[in-house]
């Protein structure tokens, strides 16, 4: 009971090397989301949500580093699940994506996909929710951080709308970047949950800038050490 995005970038690093980051950002009217359906790796990303079956976001990344394509990867893990109809299961790798969204998913469910991304959400106010979040996203850039973009376009998406399930009031959000890049230290504010909250995206947006401003001022302190 969901909405979601997974993306796929390629950037070149400060030594020239081409190298891959993925991300997932989610929120839901539920607690606790961040544990159960962002997954990312060097290999891809995925979010696993609806009747949430979190095995399939952790075979699904186990599949990616293996070797396979994200479409043949998740595909596989669906038909083996019996309860496929209720599961929205979305992702990309390096070089494609997957979207699903089961006949037992709750109205508004649905998905669009791009050439590196996928967006998701189930028990919305409507589509606009979900093209709401890919537009926020595919306008935004690449002057600020994944993980920011991320979390923004989650924002946009609730100002549409977002779950409809509005006697839920505790709520919560997650993001997760991963890249190929070998980092000496890997930024703070690339794994980041609220896991209980009433305003979900706001504090995860606040909670992303602490931490860019932890890793900003350590990096700094020990570059000089």
């Amino acid at each position: 009971m969901t909405f979601s995005i997974c993306v796929h970038e390629t950037y070149v690093d400060d030594e020239g090397a081409d190298q891959h980051r993925f991300g997932v950002a989610v929120t839901t009217r539920l607690p606790g989301v961040g544990a159960l359906c962002p997954h990312a790796s060097e290999d891809g990303a995925i979010a696993t949500q609806s009747v949430t079956n979190v095995e399939l976001g952790r075979k699904g990344l186990d599949y990616l580093a293996d070797g396979l394509a994200v479409d043949d990867a998740l595909q596989a893990l669906l038909n083996a699940d019996d309860g496929r109809e209720q599961r929205q299961l979305h992702g990309v790798d390096a070089d494609g994506t997957f979207a699903f969204t089961g006949e037992g998913c709750h109205d508004w469910a649905g998905h669009r996909t791009g050439s590196d991304y996928t967006v998701a959400g189930n028990l919305l106010t409507g589509d606009s929710v979900v093209d709401a979040v890919a537009d926020s996203y595919e306008g935004s850039g690449r002057d600020e951080p994944l993980a920011k973009r991320l979390i923004d376009a989650l924002g946009v998406g609730h100002a549409e709308g977002g779950d409809k399930r509005e006697d839920l009031p505790i709520q919560s959000a997650a993001v997760v970047v991963a890249t190929t890049e070998d980092r000496e230290m890997d930024p703070y504010y690339d794994d980041l949950r609220v896991d209980a909250t009433e305003t979900p995206l706001r504090d995860l947006r606040e909670t992303f800038a602490l931490a860019r401003e932890g890793y900003e001022a350590a990096v700094e302190k020990y570059a000089t050490e």
